[in-house]
């Protein structure tokens, strides 16, 4: 092997080209650049949505790389053995990526650098995931931070690196290896007939997610506090869809960020805090790396709730048909779009765990087999925060009332409206579409009853409070 050997680009969750650490300092060498997409073990145990959502990411990677003179190579095995194939078919000389922070993937990487520098194989990962490396920010004594707010004040003014341009050409092989046919993989085929009505709302590719960050910058960040906790408004960037592969750079929204608030958006600091608290939540995976498989506070490891996935009421939750509207509105969002606004995330997740006193691996569980956005931090997170379990400075207490909140964010009933069919006699499209996008063997349709709550409001929220002063919290 030779300095001119090539250097092998293992993409993962950075399907880009632009603000990529690993792909420039590829470039910098002028050495030949093999892009290399592995479906591996990591990728194979991802949910239906996700996994599809993942296959459209692959696909429009690939079209953008064949604008610089280049293309993406494809395979599927162990991660491992894949690349020293790869390495042997090509004569590379280095492996590349981007470094992830979820425990399966850190276990998986650190394997592969350990076996490839004693192949004698140059292996290297650079960052790009986060805004900050997660061991890089630390308290003034010298731990990690275990609430939100002051670890957002000890990164806002933190001065980023400048972003980078996708570069318009990339040095290929003199020969390129074998690649197998996406369509081969069927990334898609565990959403069965959901499919198409999922597909058609994801917003897909590099070009498409700085389309979104511009359209939410010009039009949307001056309302973002406000409109944001909206469900009938688009308020949000949306932007979590492209994040969780890569599409777009944190690095890429946080100076779009920046450039608004010193613009005079002053909505655009909330922004800011959003993209920080999905680094809060990569934080603690990395830190407290059990967060994704238990109980965060280990003290709730007692706790008595209902593990059962096929008890009544935690299917009533899966279906959206709980009779609580706000709670079956937002998972039929979910189940038409893959994706869910955050303010019907923590309703449901509430409702689930409180109400309904379900465990919530049940949700998570649920939400990674279904949303487009699905982020093994975030998810983890989120559903430790809403059930308590986890890291929250909001006493555990804390029981959304779904009926309540309703009325405050949705008082005319227009996000209601637009998924639930049941009972109207002119449903909206994307009502009707819930019933194309589910399980057939579920037997739903648009003119059943609307079903009673299988919990009311006023009944879960004295139940979960009872079952908290029991367990002596």
């Amino acid at each position: 092997m030779t300095d001119n050997s090539p250097i092998i680009l293992w993409f993962r969750r950075d399907l880009r080209l632009g603000d990529h650490p690993a792909l420039a300092a590829a470039v910098a060498t002028g050495r030949p650049i093999v892009p290399l997409f592995i479906h591996d073990e990591v990728v194979e145990g991802q949910g239906a949505a996700p996994k599809m959502r993942l296959g459209f990411s692959v696909e429009a990677l690939d079209r953008s790389l064949h604008g610089t003179g280049s293309r993406l190579v494809l395979r599927r095995g162990r991660a491992l053995d894949v690349l020293r194939k790869v390495i042997t078919e090509t004569g590379a000389g280095a492996v590349y990526w981007s470094r992830l922070y979820d425990p399966l993937s850190k276990e998986r990487d650190t394997a592969v650098k350990s076996a490839l520098k004693d192949d004698g194989v140059t292996a290297q990962s650079f960052a790009g995931h986060l805004l900050f490396e997660p061991w890089t920010v630390e308290t003034k004594t010298g731990g990690f931070y275990k609430v939100f707010t002051p670890m957002w004040k000890a990164v806002r003014g933190t001065d980023l690196p400048v972003s980078t341009p996708a570069p318009n050409r990339l040095e290929a092989p003199q020969e390129w290896p074998a690649s197998d046919a996406l369509a081969d993989w069927a990334m898609d085929a565990a959403m069965m007939r959901g499919r198409d009505v999922l597909a058609a709302f994801c917003t897909v590719g590099e070009q498409a997610a700085l389309s979104r960050l511009e359209t939410f910058i010009n039009e949307r960040v001056g309302n973002y506090q406000t409109n944001r906790d909206l469900p009938r408004v688009d308020g949000t960037s949306r932007l979590s869809e492209n994040l969780t592969y890569g599409e777009i750079a944190p690095l890429t929204c946080w100076h779009a960020g920046w450039a608004a608030l010193n613009h005079g958006d002053a909505d655009a600091e909330v922004f800011l805090k959003e993209l920080v608290w999905r680094e809060f939540a990569y934080h603690l995976v990395h830190h407290t790396p059990h967060i994704t498989t238990d109980n965060w506070k280990p003290d709730w490891d007692g706790f008595a709730w209902n593990t059962d996935e096929t008890d009544p009421k935690a299917v009533a939750w899966k279906q959206g048909r709980t009779g609580i509207r706000f709670v079956d509105a937002a998972m039929r969002e979910m189940y038409v779009t893959g994706t869910m606004h955050n303010r019907g995330r923590m309703i449901v997740a509430s409702y689930l765990t409180k109400h309904l006193m379900c465990h919530w691996k049940i949700g998570l569980k649920w939400f990674e087999d279904c949303l487009v956005d699905w982020d093994p931090a975030s998810n983890a997170m989120g559903w430790q925060w809403s059930s308590g379990s986890g890291p929250d400075a909001t006493p555990y207490f804390r029981v959304f009332n779904p009926v309540t909140q309703l009325d405050k964010f949705d008082k005319n009933r227009e996000y209601v409206d637009r998924w639930i069919a049941e009972g109207r006699s002119q449903p909206h499209a994307d009502a009707l579409r819930y019933f194309d996008a589910v399980p057939e063997h579920w037997a739903i349709k648009p003119t059943d009853d609307y079903p009673a709550p299988v919990v009311s409001a006023e009944d879960g929220r004295k139940a979960a409070l009872d079952a908290y002063s029991n367990r002596g919290f």
